[in-house]
């Protein structure tokens, strides 16, 4: 039954009589909610004079967030971590000991050296980043890698975060050996972790199609990513190019993988990337040791 001076408006649902009747509240315009109990649908009721004023306020609120899909449903919820980031840990550890007890001239072999590289021993590139200089810098890079690539492997699969990972560390050398005049060595794989975090940095990219609480948060989830980049990957006794140029390469990756189509987005392509990723490993560390 319709109240003596009221004009209705309906809404279809709860959620937009909610959105609504907040929306006329915030114009100072006084809105009853019916819950639909009569069988008539959810409405708000206005005051009749009021009921123009009350169309033209929901009408510019649905122009102004017409393309905001906020409420649609994420590709990604919940907390998501790979624990078998581990094992890229434990091969880390063991090419160390190995490098230290068995084959202590694998550092000399395998380390990224520009003249090396551009002479053709391409496969430093990859292999410089099993090499670590002692202890402490082994520690620093297994803590903080298996931090980001744990979390970019949960967020993109195993084979394919790892892979990404791996292929940004490689972008983050080849920066070096294009801008460092030779001689120049290196080792460590701070620019895969870099890559990693440049990985879950991209996540933000795609809520930057959003409207305003999207843009938003997609600028907070990249600036942290910068910081973090900054916190521990621009130490002035560090290779700073190599940490930025991984970053930015995981940044591209993970964005370009986003994008991609559904179909290529399966447990096959995760499979394969991991497969990619171990015969990577022992094609260029079989190489540095002939």
């Amino acid at each position: 039954m319709e109240p003596p001076g009221q004009s209705r408006i309906p809404t279809r649902n709860r959620r937009r009589t909610l959105d609504w009747g907040l929306v006329l509240l915030s114009q100072g315009i006084a809105a009853t909610i019916d819950d639909g109990a009569d069988g008539a649908g959810w409405a708000l009721w206005v005051p009749t004079e009021e009921y123009p004023a009350a169309l033209e306020a929901i009408r510019l609120y649905q122009t102004e967030n017409r393309h905001w899909r906020w409420r649609q449903p994420g590709a990604w919820r919940g907390f998501r971590f790979d624990w078998k980031v581990s094992l890229w840990a434990l091969l880390l550890v063991a090419v160390h000991l190995a490098n230290r007890s068995w084959r202590p001239e694998f550092r000399l072999l395998g380390r990224m050296d520009n003249a090396a590289v551009r002479l053709g021993q391409w496969w430093r590139i990859f292999t410089a980043m099993l090499l670590h200089v002692d202890a402490a810098h082994l520690a620093s890079n297994v803590v903080f890698g298996v931090i980001f690539l744990g979390l970019a492997m949960g967020r993109f699969g195993s084979g394919v975060g790892l892979l990404a990972s791996y292929l940004a560390g490689a972008a983050g050398n080849v920066a070096g050996l294009l801008f460092y005049p030779a001689p120049h060595f290196g080792v460590g794989a701070s620019g895969m972790v870099m890559g990693g975090l440049g990985l879950l940095a991209a996540q933000s990219i795609p809520r930057l199609r959003y409207a305003f609480l999207g843009r938003k948060q997609a600028l907070q989830g990249l600036m942290a990513a910068v910081m973090l980049l900054v916190l521990f990957g621009l130490s002035p006794e560090t290779d700073v190019l190599a940490h930025c140029a991984g970053f930015g390469a995981g940044l591209l990756l993970g964005t370009l993988w986003l994008h991609a189509p559904r179909r290529w987005q399966t447990g096959k392509t995760d499979t394969a990337a991991a497969l990619l990723f171990a015969g990577l490993l022992v094609a260029t560390g079989w190489r540095a040791c002939r």
